[in-house]
């Protein structure tokens, strides 16, 4: 089971242990990680759930697609690697991701 390090604007770490094929944002929720609010429940139409990848993982996850880049136009803090949490799934290969939150969801 791969161990997913969710870290909050502050520096604060929370580690949870994720089953293969749930999304981070049901990782977060489940695991009552703070910073993603998930208002829409994992659609992909709210993007209240916004994450940051760092660059270590880019090409090890597969990118956006065109519903997620246009509501992470939304976001009031987006970046290079802005994600929607609800939009990537875990599996044995994201082992030791790091998904950083935005401190506008706080």
């Amino acid at each position: 089971m791969p161990e997913i390090t969710f870290i909050d604007f502050a520096g604060n770490e929370t580690k949870v242990d994720v089953p293969n094929g749930t999304s981070l944002m049901q990782a977060a929720m489940e695991n009552m990680v703070e910073g993603i609010e998930a208002e829409c429940g994992g659609s992909g139409s709210c993007a209240t759930c916004h994450c940051y990848l760092t660059t270590d993982w880019q090409g090890k996850i597969a990118g956006p697609n065109s519903n997620e880049s246009d509501m992470l136009e939304l976001v009031s803090d987006p970046k290079d690697l802005s994600r929607l949490s609800c939009q990537v799934t875990v599996s044995d290969e994201h082992h030791g991701l790091q998904v950083h939150l935005p401190q506008s969801q706080y």
